[in-house]
């Protein structure tokens, strides 16, 4: 169980590098019959097809493996869910509160949580204070570094519309402004257990399959 737990985490972090990976295949045909344990490629009637066009196989692998509703993903879901890795990375003081989520007291790695200091290892994203101008150029290079899946939650007032910086000069009213945000975490600043319950919340969400493309 463990060793099918630890090929679920290692796949779905490098599963985007499997789709770069056939696009750019140059071969103008391939032969699905090598993979028909994973893909099965059929015609409109049905009938199995032995050779498709390299841009036919990728719609096909696509459809199968990035369609939400499809069971094959089911294991990725579950694996990406239960080992979300977030960027070391702080703004302000929802900084400290993020901290004391992954401290003794409360503990968020008994809930697979680890955090990582390179972007090219997370898939989370914690904006935990202000967006100024001058910060935003830095977030959309962690979030561009990251691998897909990738998600970003806005903790705190400060992240979520500007807190008590709204309108000012030179701060941005919600990280929503410069990337996506999955989830949105409350306060000034949110405690640990309110960080911890959002990064439940968006397990729940990637198990329903949601923004997995």
């Amino acid at each position: 169980m463990v060793y099918l737990y630890a090929a679920c985490v290692i796949v779905s972090n490098y599963h985007s590098k499997i789709y770069m990976l056939l696009t750019y295949i140059h071969e103008s045909y391939i032969y699905s019959v090598y993979i028909d344990n994973v893909v099965k490629c059929m015609d409109e009637n049905g009938a199995p097809v032995l050779t498709v066009k390299s841009s036919e196989f990728i719609n096909m692998v696509k459809e199968k493996f990035v369609n939400a509703s499809s069971p094959i993903l089911y294991p990725f879901r579950w694996a990406t869910a239960n080992s979300i890795f977030p960027l070391h990375f702080g703004i302000k003081c929802c900084a400290l509160e993020m901290a004391a989520a992954f401290a003794s007291r409360f503990d968020a790695e008994r809930f697979g949580v680890v955090a990582r200091s390179s972007p090219r290892q997370s898939d989370l994203l914690i904006i935990n204070g202000p967006v100024t101008l001058k910060v935003k150029d830095v977030i959309i290079k962690l979030h561009e570094q990251m691998p897909s899946p990738k998600y970003v939650m806005a903790m705190g007032e400060c992240a979520i519309s500007g807190g008590p910086y709204f309108q000012s000069y030179n701060v941005i009213n919600g990280a929503d402004k410069v990337i996506p945000v999955d989830i949105y975490v409350p306060g000034c600043p949110p405690r640990p257990e309110a960080m911890i319950e959002g990064i439940l919340k968006l397990e729940e969400k990637i198990k329903k399959g949601g923004n997995l493309q």
